[in-house]
Parts: structure tokens; sequence; C-alpha cells
């Protein structure tokens, strides 16, 4: 990844005195694995780390920059000067953040961006201190820190959890059907409804008929897709760098093909487009592709518009839409296709899943028909 999608982690409001230098928490005459000499160059050696998952690097910079610019601000103090006592604050300020920091008039970028739409939950501050604790981690095992400050942190036990995450993450094969239903009443009386109408159709489809994350669907180019033995694949670069090949559908490339002609590109895949985007930006133009925040917004707002649409006859299942995302297309496709009956491993290869365990929570064709055997009345005699 290029170096300034790396450097974005500037600091205007700190002064020169908390670049951390002279923090009390450096690890000084220690022999150090990093050649970084202040805080912010510490923190982007170790975002470097994460250069080949954008997915990460974006969450994990969002939450170095939100602690940094916190601990200039409120405490004075540089990160390399953070105590367990000062993260026992930062956590507190995470489920109350006030003032500029949500302030909705700021802009949603540059140096006086605010950092939060709001409080957190507390799901969502056991992740930030997560990362954060990694951060620090990596910093100390590099000799940059004397030690992390979150290795203290007390672990609270956790209530007995229901289904394994992701398990019922999905929609089941009526409310998918509905769902694509509605996409096709979307009006196209402009240029732009049309536009909008076509590239929904394509996303939605695309995101369930290979089952790829909005990341890799953002990165994902015409040049990706390859022919083999008469059967088309599409080369996948998913987290942690891992790649592999997902296969591609006659169905798919039928709906790829309109989506082309719409775009006015030829329904043929030819080398001349190879880095073409195969969703294209909300302007259409041709290099350019969908940002992953974008996918998600895009998936989110169609589910919530759907939603609305079912919600008389089905309030069931609006409420299931309201709260699924890009994501859960992934579930969906899984399920659908471990339902179909299709090798857990071939799902597992689809998915890119380390473990079969991980694609094991798809099954439920096995508890349906549990259910079905435990609830049918017998015949009488």
């Amino acid at each position: 990844m290029p170096e300034q999608e790396l450097t974005p982690i500037d600091l205007p409001f700190a002064p020169a005195r908390l670049d951390g230098r002279q923090g009390t928490n450096r690890a000084l005459g220690a022999h150090r694995q990093i050649a970084a000499d202040t805080d912010l160059e510490a923190a982007r050696a170790w975002l470097a780390e994460y250069a080949g998952s954008p997915h990460t690097l974006r969450a994990y910079r969002k939450e170095v920059v939100r602690l940094m610019l916190w601990a200039a601000q409120a405490l004075d103090k540089p990160l390399s000067s953070l105590t367990r006592e000062d993260l026992l604050v930062y956590e507190a300020f995470l489920a109350h953040p006030a003032g500029d920091w949500v302030d909705p008039t700021r802009p949603r970028t540059g140096g006086d961006r605010r950092l939060f739409e709001g409080p957190l939950s507390p799901t969502s501050i056991r992740h930030a201190l997560g990362i954060l604790s990694g951060l620090f981690a990596y910093l100390t095992a590099a000799g940059y820190l004397a030690g992390n400050p979150l290795a203290l942190r007390r672990r609270k036990g956790r209530k007995a959890q229901g289904p394994r995450p992701g398990q019922e993450r999905y929609l089941d094969q009526a409310l998918w059907g509905r769902l694509l239903a509605f996409i096709d009443t979307l009006p196209t009386g402009t240029i732009r409804e049309r536009q909008h109408h076509e590239r929904v159709r394509w996303l939605f489809r695309l995101l369930y008929g290979t089952g790829l994350r909005a990341s890799e669907v953002a990165q994902a180019r015409t040049g990706d897709l390859v022919q083999r033995r008469g059967r088309w694949w599409l080369r996948v670069t998913g987290k942690g760098g891992v790649t592999g090949e997902v296969p591609v559908s006659d169905g798919l490339l039928a709906d790829l093909g309109r989506y082309r002609r719409f775009t006015g590109h030829p329904e043929a895949l030819g080398a001349a487009d190879a880095d073409m985007p195969l969703v294209l930006s909300v302007v259409g133009a041709t290099g350019r592709s969908l940002t992953p925040s974008a996918i998600y917004l895009i998936v989110k707002e169609v589910m919530r518009r759907a939603a609305g649409a079912i919600e008389a006859e089905d309030p069931t299942g609006a409420a299931i839409l309201r709260r699924a995302s890009t994501h859960w297309l992934r579930h969906t496709a899984a399920t659908h296709q471990a339902d179909a009956g299709t090798d857990l491993r071939f799902i597992q290869k689809n998915l890119r899943h380390a473990s079969l365990d991980t694609t094991s929570i798809y099954l439920h064709a096995e508890d349906d028909e549990r259910h079905r055997k435990t609830t049918e009345r017998p015949d009488k005699v």
C-alpha cells in the first residue's frame, strides 16, 4: 500500500514537546527493533504491518488517531507517557464522548474533523482497547516502550453466549427473494436513478454470488476473473493477504454482462479493461471503484428501505433486514450453499476460512430436520 495511505496520523493540535521523545514510558537504552524516534513514527511502523489488509488498517489507524489526539488534548501527554490510570479515564471517555468530539457541525475528514458519532457500546469499547493493547504490545516488543499499560487491564468475565457469531446473521431463502424483488422496484425515471438501480442490482448479486467481503469487492477488478477448463473463477486476496479463487456461476456472469452493457462496456471480457473495477464508483468513472465504506452504506440503505416496504405484511422479516449489513450477505451465501447440500469443504474454500470449524456454523439443515421431527404430530392410531 502506498506510504501516503499510512501517514495521515498527523496531530495538528499537539505541540512538539508531545512528540514522545521524552515519554515517561520510553524504553531508554533498550535495543530497538524499529527506527522510530517519535510516537507518530512508532505508530506508523505498527500500522505498516497491516498494509496488506486495507480494512484492518483503516480500523486500527482510527483507534490510534483517537487515542493520540485525546491524550494530547485531554491530558497534555504523548502516547508514550500514558499510564494504566490514564487509560481507565480514556475507557470512560469512550462511553461518553462530548463536545467537539461529537459535534455534528464539524467535518468528517481533515485535521479538524469529529472523531465520534456518539458514545461507543461496551462491545465497541472492548474492541478499541483490544486494538490499542496490540499497539502497546508491539511497541513494547520492539523496544520502543518499557511496558504495555493495557496488559494490566482486567478481563471481565463474559456472560454465557448463545449462537456463535455469524450463525444467525443471514437471510433465509424467502427473505432473500423478497429483497431481490424489492431491488427490482427501485425507481429508474432519471439517469441517476437508473445508475443507482443497476449498481445496486449488480452489487447485491455479486456479494451474494461470491460471498466476498465488502473490502474484497472494492478491490475486485475485471482482470481478476479467469477462465479454466470452460469455467470462470474470481481471484481474491482477503484478510491477512490470504488468496483464493471463488467459483463464478453462469448466472452471475450474465448479471455482470448486464451491468457492463448498462455502463457502456462490451459484455465480453477483455484484456483492455483488466483494471476496471467490478463495481464502479457512484459517478460511474471507469477507473474508480466504490470504497468499502460506500458499499456498506449502500447495502444498509437498501436493507432499510426494503424493510420499510415489507413492514406491514412481514414485520419479522423487516426487523431482520434493518439489522442486516454487507457481511450478512456473505453468511447468507454460505448458509444457502450448505442448505443445498454443498460439501462443507467446498464452502470453506469459497469463504477462505482457515478452519472447517468456522465454516460449520452455516449448517442449519440438520437443525431444521430435528425441529420438524420433534414437533410434527404423529398420525393418530
